[in-house]
């Protein structure tokens, strides 16, 4: 601060500024707090101060965007580059017959040179280990794999060998991989359609399709007197009547509620490509009322049990059934005290 600063009345004006700054016109400033900054001079001039500080914040601020925008263009390019490199390539699909060979691609090897490391990992239903680790193939697979460096033949695959394999690759571009699911493709088996045994109709009835063997795994169709029933029964007249869910995926069908009309013979057929489709056997379904009549005659049966039982009661006590027999037991616990006293005797 000058000399003549304390010699004119003086006034101070403090503005959010970005980073450390220095008045305009001449005049000294100095950071206050956290990004204020704190100008004095005359009070004629306090106007023009405050302006000059709010262009020196509005370029302050523009100057740091213009700084920021392209650090933020660039980080998104190392994410967008570093989620590419994780991720690696689109997965390949690869079916092939059970029994047959399947040759899997190791894409991750392109442009690599001579690789430092390359691995092959397998990923089933609940299994994950490798098949070439450390230079050489696994025990599971020396005896039915050939390893190349770009890619890995199975040979005599089984439906256990379907699953993902990842070849892992470290060279002269660093970590690279790439996916392959391979298909080992098996016929559906004879499917079986579990149909309950009772049914009461306004209650719900689920079938369910049932069959393991097959890869991929199968749709499924349903049958009712021979007759293919439509995942939606609106679309067809035969059905529009029955109300009822079918899953092809799944090959559950619901009926909720189950009704008179829905009762018939029931089959299921499972098809995923492979082979020929197989049918199951059919299942009679029967939705039967609630039997009122019986549920009626079953109560009435049992409140004449009941009645007889305790008329037969009442009747005993009446003619002192219980009272004779308390007697006698009275008599007969004395005549054994007597005895044994006589024999103390």
């Amino acid at each position: 601060v000058g000399p003549n600063a304390f010699l004119s009345p003086t006034s101070c004006v403090a503005t959010p500024v970005q980073g450390r700054g220095k008045g305009s016109n001449g005049r000294l400033g100095e950071p206050i707090g956290s990004g204020r900054l704190l100008t004095c001079g005359p009070r004629s001039g306090l106007a023009q101060l405050s302006q000059g500080a709010q262009r020196e914040s509005e370029m302050a601020e523009a100057a740091a965007g213009s700084f920021l925008q392209p650090l933020c263009w660039l980080w998104v390019l190392l994410c967008a580059g570093s989620w590419s490199l994780i991720s690696g390539q689109a997965t390949d699909v690869i079916q092939v017959p059970e029994n047959g060979s399947a040759n899997l691609p190791c894409k991750a090897i392109a442009g690599q040179g001579t690789p430092s490391r390359q691995e092959w990992r397998f990923q089933g239903s609940g299994t994950t280990e490798f098949v070439y680790f450390q230079n050489e193939l696994t025990d599971n697979y020396k005896n039915r794999a050939v390893f190349h460096v770009n890619e890995l033949v199975l040979n005599s695959v089984t439906r256990k060998d379907s699953g993902q394999y990842t070849c892992q690759v470290v060279g002269t571009k660093g970590l690279a991989e790439n996916v392959v699911d391979l298909i080992v493709q098996v016929p559906p088996s004879k499917p079986k359609a579990q149909v309950p045994s009772s049914v009461t109709i306004g209650n719900k009835a689920v079938l369910m399709c049932v069959e393991t063997d097959g890869s991929p795994r199968p749709t499924f169709r349903w049958y009712k007197n021979d007759i293919v029933m439509p995942v939606d029964p609106l679309t067809n007249t035969l059905f529009k009547n029955s109300s009822y869910k079918l899953d092809s995926k799944t090959g559950v069908l619901m009926f909720e509620p189950a009704t008179s009309f829905d009762a018939g013979d029931y089959a299921c057929e499972a098809d995923n490509g492979v082979g020929p489709s197989q049918k199951s056997e059919a299942v009679h379904l029967e939705p039967t009322e609630v039997n009122v009549g019986g549920i009626v005659a079953a109560v009435v049966l049992l409140l004449i049990v009941f009645g007889l039982a305790g008329f037969g009661i009442w009747f005993a006590y009446s003619r002192g059934f219980f009272s004779k027999a308390q007697n006698q037991e009275v008599i007969s616990r004395g005549a054994s005290v007597s005895k044994i006293a006589q024999n103390m005797h």
